[in-house]
This record gives C-alpha cells, sequence and structure tokens, in this order.
C-alpha cells in the first residue's frame, strides 16, 4: 500500500499564500526540521505513522515548489516521494487530477486530498474498515452539523454509498466526506474508467462525481465513520486558522 495526496491545485481563495505556493505547502501547524508544517507535510507524517514506506503526490499549480522540497519531505517522513505532473491543474477540476495517478491506485492507496488537515486516526479507522470485499472506503464524518458547501454523502447499511454530492439537502445526507479514501487495487480500471467518463463529460466536475459514476454503475462503495474528531478542508483563510489550531494538537 503507498499513499497518494492531490496536491495540484491553486488556492486562489488563500492568497497570498498562494501567489508562490499550491495549497497544500501553505504552512498550517507548528515547525518541523525548522520550517513551519504544511498540509502535505501533516500528511505524509499520517502516512509515515501507519507506516506506509511510499507515497505518490499529484502536483500543477506551482509544482515547482513541490519538486524543491522533495528531497526534504522524504528525509523526515522516510517516505519515497513520486511526483505526478498534472498538466491541466490551472484549467480543469480534481477528476482528471486523480485520473492522473492511476497508476499509483494499482498499489492499493490511502488517498488524501492535500488541503485537508485531520489525525491519523482517520487513516487507522479505513485500514480497519478492510476487508469483507469492500474495495473502495470513504471517511465520512457523521458528527457534522452540514450545510451547503460540504461534499455530502448518502450511504445505506445494506447497500454502501448511493449518493455523493455537494448539490444536496443536508438534512438528507449520511454525512460529510471528508477527502480521505482507501482504495484497493482491483478498483483501480473501473475507478480510472469512471473518472475518463466524468471529467470527458464536464472537466470541471470533481472526482467524487467519478465515485457517483461507479455507483451508477452497480459498483459498491462503501463509508467508515470516523467519529467525533477534529478536521477541516481549507478553502479560505478562515479555514486556515481552524486548521492551524487543529494542527496543534496533533
Amino acid at each position: 500500500m503507498i499513499g497518494l495526496v492531490l496536491a495540484a491545485g491553486a488556492g486562489r481563495r488563500l492568497r497570498p499564500y498562494t501567489d508562490t505556493l499550491p495549497k497544500a505547502l501553505v504552512p498550517v501547524g507548528p515547525e518541523r526540521g525548522g520550517k513551519a508544517a504544511t498540509v502535505l507535510d501533516l500528511t505524509l507524517g499520517n502516512f509515515a505513522e501507519i507506516g506506509l514506506t511510499e507515497a505518490a503526490v499529484i502536483v500543477g499549480y506551482r509544482k515547482e515548489a513541490v519538486y524543491e522540497r522533495k528531497e526534504a519531505l522524504e528525509r523526515a517522513y522516510g517516505l519515497k516521494l513520486t511526483l505526478i505532473d498534472n498538466d491541466k491543474a490551472e484549467e480543469w477540476n480534481n477528476a482528471y487530477s486523480l485520473w492522473c495517478g492511476r497508476d499509483s491506485v494499482r498499489h492499493d492507496v490511502i488517498l488524501a486530498n492535500g488541503d485537508t488537515v485531520h489525525p491519523v486516526s482517520v487513516e487507522k479507522t479505513l485500514l480497519a474498515a478492510r476487508g469483507g470485499g469492500k474495495k473502495i472506503i470513504l471517511a465520512l464524518d457523521t458528527v457534522k452539523r452540514l450545510a451547503d458547501e460540504e461534499m455530502k454523502v448518502v450511504a445505506d447499511p445494506g447497500k454502501g454509498v448511493v449518493r455523493i454530492t455537494k448539490l444536496m439537502d443536508p438534512a438528507t445526507a449520511t454525512g460529510e466526506y471528508i477527502g480521505v479514501t482507501l482504495i484497493e487495487g482491483s478498483a483501480a480500471d473501473e475507478l480510472a474508467d469512471a473518472l475518463k467518463t466524468t471529467f470527458e463529460r464536464d472537466p470541471d466536475l470533481y472526482y467524487e462525481d467519478g465515485y457517483q459514476e461507479l455507483v451508477d454503475r452497480g459498483f459498491r462503495i462503501d463509508a467508515a465513520p470516523i467519529g467525533d474528531v477534529d478536521w477541516v478542508e481549507i478553502d479560505n483563510h478562515d479555514d486556515l486558522e481552524k486548521g492551524r489550531e487543529i494542527a496543534c494538537r496533533y
């Protein structure tokens, strides 16, 4: 198993930080190795803690900043890193970005969005949920009160995920997908095909729309509740402040 991080996004709502850095490299945590930790640092630290030795990072916007830090990140977390270029990072949404990492998924991966600050308990929950024929398992927050912006999920105990989209009544949702997924290698081909269908239909769609495409095809996707843990998706400066508060606790 390897880690996979989507870190190609621009994060324009976090300017001026993202004038020169991708969102995944905006400082969020206490210093590690003389530099303030980033979301990428925190995520790679989680991967190392669960015993992974390799990770791939999808890069695009300001990718040179990630290339410059690659060796230092490898040393800091004991991970061999592979950087994968997304040539359309500033044009298309992340369904294409995950598709760019389709070969990595063949190894079994834990996928993490490059803007999600979360504790390692999330990865441990996904690992504990493996087995029983499950091929894709989403980390689901069933505690948080939801609003319109969240990536909401309806899950059925017998059928798995039924619907995943931001475009639903929050009151109907089981919970929020937090941007971390365990994907078994046996799902790689079907996932890649669903993602390709998704971004070819509309390049502005999310990879979660690719998950929905899979579900619509009859593929079972499961969800694992993460419990009452602090995490945040960093989209704007308010989220960044929250992320900094949370990161100090981990």
